[in-house]
């Protein structure tokens, strides 16, 4: 059996960006992610310990999201490290992270960075 946490369209407002008004003025910014952790045992059990605490994980999210960062790509990166080093039960997962309405030409709604490991 292949269990997962799905956790869809947690919103922040925060300065990621390369532009310096991305970074002065902020965005609003989407993460969705889906973490691979054997959590058979709750099936069972019906205890939290034998599973990833969802609150946890938005927590951690959150926190990552505050940081200021130039890319996606490392917004990303950060989330997933942080994901790791506190749930090493995590054996996978993919993670999106997406800016709404980014400043470039054209009626563009958002973009996307997706990572899967």
């Amino acid at each position: 059996m292949r269990t997962s946490i799905h956790i869809g369209a947690l919103r922040f407002y925060a300065h990621h960006g390369v532009l310096p008004q991305e970074q002065k003025v902020g965005n609003y910014f989407k993460v969705e992610t889906t973490l691979y952790t054997d959590f058979s045992r709750a099936l069972v059990t019906d205890e939290l310990t034998d599973t990833l605490n969802y609150a946890e994980v938005c927590k951690i999210i959150s926190d990552e999201m505050t940081i200021p960062s130039r890319l996606l790509e490392h917004v990303a990166g950060r989330i997933i490290n942080s994901l790791r080093s506190h749930y090493p039960q995590i054996t996978g997962g993919r993670l999106i992270v997406t800016k709404e309405k980014p400043p470039i030409p054209g009626d563009i709604r958002d973009v996307s960075v997706i990572v899967e490991w």
